[in-house]
């Protein structure tokens, strides 16, 4: 059989687009070295954070708000609840550019944002200490993804509406031409497109093709600490993002009890993607513990830590585009630490490029040529 579109890696991204290309009536089948939702992407640890007033540029503002549509959409077609309104509270000094951005996304799109020094931000959140220098902005709007449901609910409507999904069947090659043929250790499949979503894995599996994809696998590490639930609740607190000179923290309140949770979003080791990653242990959570002693000092003990994996760009931002030598391949990769709350209009994107050969968001900041390495 030749399939319309074969997508490798169905994880959030691939997840997502084979439902939207199913839905369309296209023949989809999506392959995955796992079976997702897993502890072996991108995508695991409960919860990631999504912010309307970005941080990382104004341009990626109309992106992550057609997300957070399809998000309500899913929301609604499933009826589980993948969203929590806590509120993302973005810290650092005024002057700073991601403070500065954050500013100017909720400025130029009209998005809530409430503005506090750092004495008004810590009566409002008396869980936080902060120094004199530091300043609050507040996205009430925004909030927390539910990760694993949100992929769940993907994969329930995908399945529904026709898409294929094999698991634990790893891509080892693929050969170009008119008609795409996909390698795995088993057997070969066929289809007219590719899609590329294959997060660590995506620089190797281009490798097949002599090209030289310029994404970085690197091993982060987060961790949850017990948390006084009148102070750190999701009911409470608000998730949140630090930035400073020399490095950026995110986290999030205690969810059902769960415990605060924090992660450095900078840094990282690089790693190959096929060997286990090296176990959370002391020397990760010195870092973790330095800084929430200094900024939430009434947390308790360290309860347990995570490894992960982030797939880096060398300036942080995206990579969707088709491969310039293969117009029926398109790839979706380095998402940097930051990709996860587009992943429902990353899918989106993904089936109207294959589709129609464009699509209705902006994509220039996310284009192969600022490499040069065609």
């Amino acid at each position: 059989m030749v399939y319309d579109v074969i997508i490798v890696g169905a994880g959030s991204m691939g997840m997502a687009a084979g439902y939207y290309l199913a839905k369309a009536g296209k023949s989809v089948l999506m392959l995955d070295a796992f079976d997702p939702p897993h502890e072996d992407g991108s995508h695991h640890g409960d919860t990631r954070i999504i912010r309307y007033a970005y941080g990382e540029g104004a341009s990626y503002v109309p992106f992550v708000k057609r997300a957070g549509e399809l998000w309500q959409e899913l929301e609604s077609l499933t009826d589980e609840n993948l969203f929590l309104q806590t509120g993302v509270v973005n810290i650092g000094e005024p002057t700073c550019d991601f403070i500065q951005n954050v500013k100017t996304s909720a400025a130029l799109y009209e998005l809530a944002l409430e503005y506090y020094t750092s004495v008004e931000a810590m009566k409002k959140w008396p869980g936080l200490t902060l120094p004199a220098n530091l300043v609050a902005c507040f996205e009430p709007t925004a909030g927390i993804l539910r990760v694993e449901a949100c992929i769940r609910a993907y994969k329930k409507l995908a399945l529904e509406t026709g898409a294929r999904l094999q698991t634990n069947e790893k891509v080892v090659g693929i050969q170009t031409g008119e008609i795409v043929q996909v390698q795995t250790g088993s057997q070969v499949y066929e289809a007219k497109h590719l899609i590329v979503t294959a997060g660590a894995w995506a620089t190797e599996l281009l490798e097949t093709l002599d090209i030289s994809l310029p994404v970085t696998p690197t091993r982060k590490t987060f961790a949850w600490f017990e948390a006084d639930e009148q102070l750190y609740s999701d009911l409470i607190f608000p998730a949140y993002c630090f930035e400073f000179a020399d490095s950026s923290y995110y986290g999030f309140p205690s969810i059902d009890g769960a415990g605060l949770k924090l992660g450095r979003h900078d840094g990282g080791e690089e790693i190959n993607p096929n060997v286990p990653l090296r176990p959370f242990d002391d020397m990760d959570s010195v870092d973790l513990q330095n800084f929430i002693e200094q900024f939430m000092p009434q947390h308790g003990p360290l309860k347990y830590g995570k490894t992960c994996k982030y797939s880096m760009t060398p300036d942080e931002d995206f990579i969707i585009d088709f491969l310039p030598t293969h117009q029926n391949i398109v790839i979706a990769a380095g998402f940097s630490g930051h990709g996860f709350k587009f992943s429902s209009a990353v899918g989106e994107v993904l089936a109207e490029l294959t589709l129609n050969g464009e699509c209705k968001q902006d994509l220039t900041r996310f284009q192969l040529s600022r490499f040069n390495i065609f």
